[in-house]
Parts: C-alpha cells; sequence; structure tokens
C-alpha cells in the first residue's frame, strides 16, 4: 500500500504544526525599533497593485539558467520566474509546489507525482507531464547535487499530469534534495529543454509570478508580471504557498558599491537593497525611513586537511578546536552581536529537522590548557600549520587572525596565508598546499547534502563511522529514526572527528524603504505579495 505522503505534507503546511518562536530565516528584529520583525511586519494589502519594485544586488548572474548555477543572486532573481515540483516552506520542510500530491512505495523506490493542471507558461503554454519529465531528467544531469545523491535516477511520463521519479535506491531525503535551491530543480518548457546548449538555456520561461523581460548588462534586469499566473491555494510559508505580483514591474539593479545602494535606499531609487556590509549596519539602524531585516544565512567555518599533513590527526584537530573561543570568532567576524548567532548545529538551528545539541561541551570551548594537553598527547613538536584566508570576504580574514592568535597561544607555529577567492579556491583541491582553509557555507536542509560531509570536497573526509551513519540517514523509514541517528552523528564529529570547525551562523541583512507592505524574508528577498505605497 502506498504512503501518502502528500496529506502529511499539507496538514503541516496548512496548520503548521511545527512554529518556532522566530521562523526559519523569517526576517529576525534587534532590540531596535527600526529592525523589521516578524510581529511587526506591515499586513499585506491585496488592493494594492502596479506601480513597481527596484532592489538592488551586489553583483550580476553568470546566468539565469538555475539548473548550472548555485550563485545566490541567479537564484534571487529566477526565483520569481521559475517553479519546482517540491519546494521549502519557512520550517524548510520539503511540501509541494507544482506537484498536487505524491505518493511513496512501500520500498521507496518510486515517487509518483499527480501535477496541478491548468499551470501556463509565461508563452501561454499549459504545463503537462512531458515538460515536467524534461526538466527534471535534465536536472538530474546537470546539478551536482542531484548526481550525487540520486545516482542513477530518472522520470517518467505516466499520463499527462502524472509523472514518476525511479530511484536505484531507498533515499529518505529524496524530497529534500529535490527542493534544494542551489541548481533548483526549475520547470521549463520541453521544448526549452530540448534547445539548451552546454552554455544553458536561450529562453527564459517558467510559470513564476513574474516573467521575464530583458537583461541590461551590468545594468539591470528587467521581469514583469504575468497575467495567466495560476497560484496556490495554501497559505504563504517560505518559498511555498499562494504568491501574487503586486506590482507591474520588477527591477533588480546591480550595485556593486554598497555605499551606493545605502544611498540609493535613502533617496527612494531602490525600495530593497540586499547584501549590506556588517560595517554599516548601525548606521542603517538609525536611518529614517528605512526598515532592516537579518535573517540566518549559513555558517562560518574553517576546513582541515584530512588527507595529507599535520590536520591528519585527529587529536590536533581536536586540540585546534579546544582552543576556539568563537563569541571570540564571530564578533571579529560581523562587528555586532545581531549578526551572528552561537549555537552548535552544523544545520539551521531554526529549521525543523536535523538539529541537534549533541557534542555542544566540544563547542566553543576557548581552552588554551586543554589544547596544550591535546597537543602534548599527540606529538606536536612545533611543526609549522599552514592556514589559507582571503580578504575578499572580511568575515574569512577576521576569523583567521583570531584563530592564528588563539593556536599560537596554544604553542601551535601557524603561518597564515592570503589568497585573492579564486585562487583560494584553487588551491583547496591541492592538499600539499595547506592544512586549514576559512569559507563561509549556505544553509542545506539534510546532512547528506552538507560539504563538511562530502568525500569529494576539499578536507576530504574519509571516516568509517560518518560514511555508515550518513548512509543510515538515509535508509531511515521515519524523519523520528533519521533525526536520532543525526543526533549521534553530530556528537561524535563535534567530540571526536572533527571534520571542520563551525565557528557559529551568521546573519545576512537587508534594507529596504518604510513603504513596503507585505514585504518578507525568507533565504533572502520574497518579492511577490509585495506592494509599494504611494
Amino acid at each position: 500500500m502506498k504512503l501518502k505522503l502528500i496529506s502529511i505534507l499539507f496538514l503541516i503546511f496548512t496548520f503548521g504544526l511545527v512554529m518556532a518562536a522566530c521562523s526559519s530565516e523569517q526576517q529576525d528584529s534587534s532590540d531596535t525599533d527600526d529592525t523589521a520583525s516578524p510581529d511587526n511586519e506591515v499586513e499585506n494589502n491585496e488592493q494594492s497593485s502596479g506601480g513597481e519594485l527596484n532592489i538592488a544586488v551586489a553583483a550580476q548572474p553568470p546566468t539565469l539558467d538555475t539548473h548550472l548555477t548555485t550563485a545566490t543572486v541567479a537564484l534571487d532573481v529566477t526565483r520569481n520566474i521559475f517553479e519546482t515540483l517540491v519546494t521549502m516552506n519557512e520550517n524548510y520542510e520539503s511540501v509541494p509546489m507544482l506537484a498536487e500530491s505524491i505518493d511513496v512505495s512501500d520500498d521507496g523506490k518510486t515517487y509518483t507525482f499527480k501535477l496541478r493542471e491548468g499551470v501556463k507558461f509565461h508563452n501561454d503554454k499549459e504545463m503537462t507531464s512531458e515538460d515536467v519529465v524534461a526538466s527534471m531528467n535534465r536536472w538530474l544531469e546537470q546539478s551536482s547535487r542531484a548526481k550525487m545523491l540520486l545516482s542513477g535516477a530518472t522520470f517518467e511520463e505516466v499520463d499527462p499530469y502524472t509523472v514518476q521519479l525511479n530511484l536505484q535506491e531507498r533515499a529518505s531525503d529524496t524530497l529534500d534534495v529535490m527542493a534544494g535551491q542551489g541548481q533548483f530543480a526549475a520547470i521549463m518548457p520541453k521544448e526549452i529543454i530540448e534547445s539548451a546548449t552546454s552554455e544553458g538555456v536561450t529562453e527564459t520561461i517558467g510559470t513564476g509570478p513574474f516573467k521575464f523581460e530583458e537583461w541590461k548588462q551590468d545594468q539591470y534586469i528587467h521581469l514583469s508580471k504575468f497575467e495567466d499566473y495560476k497560484a496556490s491555494e495554501e497559505e504563504t510559508s517560505g518559498y511555498a504557498g499562494k504568491k501574487e505580483a503586486l506590482v507591474d514591474d520588477l527591477y533588480y539593479h546591480i550595485v556593486s558599491d554598497t555605499s551606493t545602494r545605502i544611498a540609493g535606499i535613502q533617496t527612494g531609487e531602490y525600495d530593497i537593497a540586499e547584501q549590506m556590509s556588517p560595517d554599516n549596519y548601525e548606521q542603517l539602524l538609525d536611518t529614517p525611513n528605512v526598515e532592516t531585516y537579518t535573517y540566518l544565512s549559513g555558517t562560518n567555518s574553517m576546513f582541515f586537511n584530512k588527507k595529507e599533513g599535520i590536520m591528519v590527526d585527529q587529536t590536533i584537530r581536536q586540540a585546534v578546536n579546544a582552543a576556539l573561543d568563537m563569541d571570540q570568532i564571530m564578533l571579529a567576524s560581523f562587528a555586532h552581536e545581531d549578526l551572528y548567532d552561537i549555537h552548535s548545529s552544523y544545520n539551521n538551528p531554526e529549521q525543523a529537522y536535523f538539529v541537534s545539541e549533541n557534542g555542544q561541551d566540544s563547542y566553543n570551548q576557548g581552552d588554551a590548557e586543554k589544547a596544550k594537553q591535546l597537543l602534548e598527547e599527540a606529538g606536536y613538536n612545533g611543526e609549522e600549520v599552514t592556514m589559507m584566508a582571503t580578504r575578499d570576504y572580511d568575515h574569512h580574514y577576521s576569523a583567521a587572525v583570531v584563530v592564528q592568535e588563539k593556536l599560537e597561544q596554544a604553542g601551535m607555529n601557524v603561518n597564515l596565508e592570503i589568497y585573492d577567492w579564486p585562487t583560494l579556491n584553487e588551491n583547496m583541491t591541492d592538499p600539499d598546499k595547506w592544512d586549514i582553509f576559512f569559507t563561509s557555507t549556505g544553509y542545506v536542509t539534510t546532512p547528506s547534502q552538507l560539504l563538511a560531509l562530502n568525500t569529494d570536497f576539499a578536507g576530504w573526509p574519509d571516516d568509517p563511522t560518518m560514511i555508515e551513519l550518513l548512509s543510515s540517514i538515509r535508509a531511515a523509514e521515519s524523519q523520528e529514526k533519521a533525526d536520532e541517528i543525526w543526533d549521534e552523528l553530530q556528537g561524535y564529529l563535534l567530540d571526536e572527528y572533527v571534520p571542520i570547525v563551525s565557528f557559529g551562523h551568521y546573519r545576512s541583512i537587508i534594507a529596504t524603504s518604510d513603504k513596503l507592505e507585505g514585504f518578507n524574508v525568507f533565504r533572502g528577498t520574497i518579492p511577490w505579495n509585495t506592494s509599494v505605497k504611494e
């Protein structure tokens, strides 16, 4: 008998059975009255419509083909244009979007998706199974996440409004992988998929509330309201539920200079400014007619080289971890206590699943004497530790400076090498060149997607216990069991294996005009359901 997952998903989605005091990546408030929060968000005025919304972003997208890119700015733009079979609600749970229902076979190897009928693409063609199959099979081939976690999977058409996903083996995180946002699984017309080249699709056509109009390189990307958009009737939550284009035009202005984005918000040239610097946070809070939003974005971390060199020794990695004071590192990195959270979780501490406090006694120790003792046990004899960081991202460099100081206080010989970001990315693939490198990683929803546990990623974790527990999580028959195994694994990672050190969770900053109605934040700006007061 098939498990009717969709009934469970819609109950969670509609009634909000797992509601946190502050929802996942929802806009968060500081103690300052000028900062917007879920409680003081203005209500959406459904009568307001028309006009335009101007958003200032820091960089130009490399492409608008979502199957090919993980660039945040590209995903922020294209999320208005494209939709997916399943997506994430505000608790990071996978819920239907273009799918109406989802059935899973008893062996967990077959997923059957019943599609919503009457959904139109921006070229006025109705979406059917042939479009979904073409799109999803291309995504399976292009997405690095899908290739790693859904290897050998295929989609096939059952009837015009039903598609089937066939897996090689049971994978309990299948829907989470499909709902992931990097290289997200956009549904496009079959003919667009078939005409795509290695450079990407040649037309930008989806089913979302806004359609593509123009990309003026280095200046702006223009989207317009899709009049025939078929919205879900479910309650808005994260990327899921009801979406309405309440403005006629949406402009993403490419503005690399932070001060120019701030000036544009102050003068009213822009309604929203993304990726604001922590250095400007206090200034934004004190700026009249400007609302300031923060949201959890990811972790600030350092990765150990476990293939070659001194950090192959697990006890030395434990010593490094013991020496670190995470409060000092995160304050140096982000300048204001509002802009980071100290928490031992490998995953977003606000999501519904895979959040654990196991191993927290090994987190944020700041104990130089314990570090010295562990180094002595490991037989450390003053060998040089090579750390790599970049000044291209201030929070990477600032963290590295504090870590160097803490390790030297514990008696380690540290060489901090500074590179531009492209060079560091090149060097980190060569295990001869480093022992530790500094980075930050965005959130994923399941342990199997964590870069820290990816055996092919720089750092090369190859621990039998880790691999066995990860496999058990993916094969788990219930979320409760998967969470139980993750609790065990996180404790093992923090207490013993230590593949990385996650210093804490950082918050990104968005500034907006106070004239916005219905504005919301989830992993960034949500332009739908937003209007501008005259």
